[in-house]
């Protein structure tokens, strides 16, 4: 890192501030500004000017505290410096092996001029593609211990910006994206209309990322990076005055929001600023926030496509629990296997068939543990689950021997009901047990209230519960896959062990929820909001799309096409192939796009694309040199134009066209699939045209 020094520059912009900011740093395109100053009372605030367009006027910052008066004024400036920054490092795993982490610092030394002379520093972090923000509360004599009651971080925006938005829950991620000017976002009613039992959010407040499109073309996405030991934070929404202001999960335990001692630094508040949609996905800046990694070599996960007893419990041809029956009105565990539990011997080995002769190295079980016969809803229930003790139809050694014999590996499941005081009691034995038979990969789930009860699943508590969760897995070469959990930051490159997650409206509301599932526009959004955040447990791959034989009242609401195609786009280091193993032997032609496409990639490019319409990404896979392309569409049916000069030159491919047969809708006609071969190489643009809810699924292997 090189440092320039004290940096004055006048700040010069066409809009209101009470002081002209004397303090700016670029991005190093120049297309990128941030402001920064003092106003006269003391009170520290920023701007943010994007090729010459003020995107965040005047924003100030500060923080309250429960034991002591506020940092908010009374602040002068100490010191600052501008620095700059160049590095590559490479992913382990992900949608690309190098990284270019380029940007320039601004760092601003803060002191009160108060009694308690209080200090805190300002850290800008400028990228091309977007800047990070965060607060470093350095060690100091008089302050040992900060009680955050409230962080006051503004985002004074300068347009009613089209919005795409979930409400500021505090406890679940699982809601349908809405779409409206931004003074229009009605987070309170939103959730009184979908009524959802386990929803808490006390303000009109949206959950991060949130992504925004302007006029001009301008796209903004807002979130936050390198969440540790401190709360998840939602965005308080002024409809009047298009501002937005960070407001932390709290917790009905205490009355501080973070409780933690000096010195310490907040997460970085991010917003990724770009001049295309396509752009926001291929930023890096919530990776390149956190820090390198802290695991050293983790080779021992290995990326994979996993099947899985877990479809079949959703449409209600099997079940999670063992014994239990319904008997006059009431379920009762009768001790005895009632025939449809789904994590058998036998249904698990049938599982471990299909992956092993089809390209797939894992498979998921749920349901193999005892505690499923008490699992009793979301409220009012103790940790009942025992993370080492099976039912006794389910032989983990017979498995996981046959497993291996098969070149595949059983993936764990803990569903934890929340109880976290249960499940840490057991975590180093639950993860011994998966030591021992050679798995490497474990899904968690956190359905229901917290316990103890008053926590929040994104509050200051959770954050240190499921962090710390996946660090303690490390020791046992454990990777975490965490559903029902904090939305992620960046932290897969800290802790490479930490590969994925849930935190959306996954594939599972379209087998039963009773406002029809995930409508058309639902991915469409995801790509360029919560994918933004890092890898997405989708559990894409359905080919029985309405199911009826399960549900006659419920379906999967895209294409045959679409389902192959979100292999590609929405990225996971594990994707599971999610359908029943029958509908997938009765579809071999399809299969085989998931049998070839990879899930490790050296590069992706995104080809094209608007947010919550369309978009097509180009993958690399790591190690082969073939590529895979997907694209999905919303409701409207549409022609895209895909250019080819991503590939080689000289070199030749097997090319397998997966698209939408002439008469495909996603309700009207989900299953025609046109499967065709056709001639590409580099100097190839070909238009594709997409169904209404449908999809384009392409793989070009290496000749």
């Amino acid at each position: 890192m090189r440092i320039i020094g004290l940096f004055a520059l006048l700040f010069c912009m066409s809009c209101s501030t009470e002081v002209e900011l004397d303090m700016s740093v670029q991005s190093p395109n120049k297309n990128l500004t941030v402001g920064f100053n003092v106003s006269d009372n003391g009170e520290p605030y920023y701007m943010v000017k994007f090729k010459n367009k003020v995107i965040i006027d005047t924003s100030f910052v500060g923080f309250d505290f429960q034991n002591m008066s506020s940092l908010r004024s009374n602040l002068m400036l100490i010191e600052t410096n501008i620095s700059e920054f160049n590095e590559s490092w490479q992913m382990p795993w992900g949608e690309q092996i190098d990284v270019a982490n380029i940007y320039n610092e601004l760092n601003i030394k803060l002191q009160e001029t108060s009694e308690l002379k209080r200090k805190i520093n300002v850290v800008f972090r400028v990228y091309d593609d977007g800047i990070g923000f965060r607060y470093e509360f350095p060690e100091q004599d008089n302050w040992d211990e900060a009680l955050i009651a409230n962080e006051h971080t503004e985002f004074n925006l300068t347009e009613d910006y089209k919005t795409f938005w979930i409400p500021g829950d505090w406890d679940i991620y699982e809601h349908l994206y809405s779409t409206t000017k931004l003074s229009e976002i009605d987070a309170i009613s939103y959730i009184e209309r979908t009524n959802l039992a386990q929803s808490y959010i006390p303000e009109n407040a949206v959950n991060t990322p949130v992504t925004m499109v302007g006029a001009d073309g301008t796209h903004l996405s807002f979130h936050e990076a390198a969440l540790r030991d401190y709360s998840g934070m939602t965005l308080k929404v002024d409809t009047e005055n298009l501002n937005l202001k960070s407001q932390l999960v709290g917790s009905e335990n205490r009355q501080a929001k973070v409780v933690t001692k000096l010195p310490f630094n907040t997460p970085w508040r991010t917003i990724q600023i770009t001049d295309n949609a396509p752009a926001l996905i291929e930023s890096n800046l919530i990776v390149n926030l956190n820090e390198p990694n802290k695991l050293g070599d983790v080779s021992w996960f290995k990326p994979m496509k996993y099947t899985g007893v877990w479809w079949e419990m959703h449409l209600g041809k099997s079940s999670w629990d063992y014994g239990m029956e319904m008997i006059d009105g009431k379920w009762v565990d009768t001790g005895k296997a009632h025939g449809r539990h789904g994590a058998t011997t036998e249904n698990v080995k049938r599982f471990i068939d299909f992956s092993s002769q089809n390209n797939i190295k894992g498979v998921l079980v749920e349901g193999w543990n005892t505690g499923w016969e008490r699992w009793i809803g979301f409220e009012d229930r103790e940790g009942v689950f025992d993370f080492v003790t099976t039912y006794p139809d389910y032989d983990l050694d017979e498995v996981t021997s046959y497993a291996r014999e098969k070149g595949v590996e059983i993936i764990m499941h803990h569903e934890t009901s929340a109880a976290t005081e249960t499940y840490e009691k057991q975590q180093d034995t639950a993860y011994a047990l998966m030591q021992k038979y050679g798995m490497h990969s474990v899904k968690s789930g956190y359905v229901g209230r917290i316990l103890p009860k008053g926590e929040y699943h994104h509050g200051q508590y959770m954050v240190n519960q499921y962090n710390n969760a996946a660090i303690k897995a490390a020791n046992y070469e454990v990777a975490v896959n965490a559903h029902e959990p904090i939305k992620a930051t960046g932290l897969r490159r800290t802790y490479p062990n930490i590969i994925s997650r849930e935190g959306l409206r996954g594939q599972e509301f379209n087998a039963w929820s009773q406002d029809g599932g995930n409508p058309p526009e639902h991915l469409p959004i995801v790509a360029f909001t919560r994918m933004l955040a890092g890898p997405i447990d989708f559990t894409p791959g359905i080919f029985n799309i309405k199911f009826d034989e399960y549900k006659t009242e419920n379906q999967v609401n895209t294409t045959l096409a679409q389902q192959l195609a979100l292999y590609v786009v929405i990225y996971s280091p594990i994707q599971m192939a999610a359908d029943l193993v029958e509908h997938y032997e009765a579809n071999p032609e399809p299969l085989q796009f998931i049998r070839d496409v990879g899930v490790d990639w050296e590069t992706s490019k995104v080809l094209n694309g608007e947010v919550g319409d369309y978009v097509t990404i180009a993958r690399k896979e790591k190690g082969t040199g073939n590529w895979f392309v997907g694209g999905i569409t919303d409701e409207n049916a549409r022609t895209i134009s895909i250019s080819f000069d991503f590939l080689e030159a000289d070199q030749d491919y097997e090319v397998t066209v997966y698209r939408d047969g002439i008469n495909a809708h996603w309700n009207d006609n989900p299953l025609d699939i046109t499967i065709e071969k056709l001639e590409i190489d580099n100097s190839s643009t070909i238009n594709f045209n997409l169904a209404e809810g449908g999809g384009l699924a392409i793989s070009l292997i290496k000749k």
